[in-house]
């Protein structure tokens, strides 16, 4: 087989999104099973936290900024009054301050729960991916020349950054962040660049977030897939074709 056609890099990303997906859930699903939920409600329950857990790669840097186009576009498949409504409870809640200029910042409140929250995620990926420590660290490092390199991409092409991604990274890294919680977080984040190659696709092709959630399955939703592929493709040039490989290989062998 000829690795470096069948694994360009537009046929990467198709075949990677479902396995980022389905590693980036576990680790959420394994939070939740193991207390997140309680977590959450000494906070305030999901009404005062919804945003801080969405965001939380760039609010939980102090000083981390949520600007409005940014907070739209990983939006964008909600209603906005409702995402409004729910972002003036969380204020309301003490956990999020909302700046002059529209953005969002974690007050004091909302970075002790973010710090907890790390502490939780440590815990629980630690746990469902025991056994699997080479993988997550190879992984890791993948992801953070991925996430590195679509930074750059970004930069020298502005005009095509999508507002998702600009929103949620780079992640938060602080010195001493377990691999398991480096993972998660570096999933989540390039799942928004991806999000924006959708966006960005479907746009495109005439539709709105609305009109293209109601979309069957049939040439035009295959027409945008294949679309969103090609503009999500960038940043895995930055990996072999054995690279890309074994990234597959890694996530699939995952517990989860």
């Amino acid at each position: 087989m000829n690795h470096t056609v069948e694994l360009a890099p537009h046929r990467f990303a198709g075949l990677v999104a479902p396995a980022v997906d389905r590693a980036f859930a576990a680790g959420l699903q394994a939070g939740r099973d193991r207390g997140a939920a309680g977590l959450s409600q000494r906070y305030g329950g999901p009404a005062a936290t919804g945003f801080l857990v969405e965001f939380r790669t760039r609010l939980a840097e102090p000083g981390g900024i949520v600007d409005e186009p940014g907070f739209a576009a990983v939006t964008r498949y909600r209603d906005a009054a409702e995402c409004r409504r729910a972002l003036d409870k969380q204020v309301a809640y003490g956990m999020l301050h909302r700046r002059p200029d529209g953005g969002i910042a974690a007050t004091e409140r909302g970075l002790a729960f973010l710090g907890e929250l790390w502490g939780l995620q440590a815990e629980v990926t630690a746990e469902l991916w025991a056994g699997h420590e080479e993988r997550v660290v190879r992984l890791v490092e993948a992801f953070g020349r991925l996430l590195a390199y679509a930074l750059v991409l970004d930069a020298e092409r502005p005009d095509a950054a999508g507002a998702a991604f600009a929103a949620t990274a780079p992640p938060y890294e602080p010195d001493g962040t377990p691999p398991g919680v480096l993972l998660l977080n570096r999933l989540g984040t390039l799942r928004h660049h991806r999000a924006d190659a959708h966006a960005a696709a479907w746009s495109a092709a005439g539709h709105t977030a609305r009109s293209v959630a109601a979309l069957p399955p049939g040439p035009e939703r295959l027409a945008i897939d294949l679309e969103t592929d090609r503009r999500a493709a960038g940043p895995y040039a930055v990996l072999t074709a054995e690279e890309r490989l074994t990234v597959l290989a890694d996530l699939a062998a995952l517990p989860g």
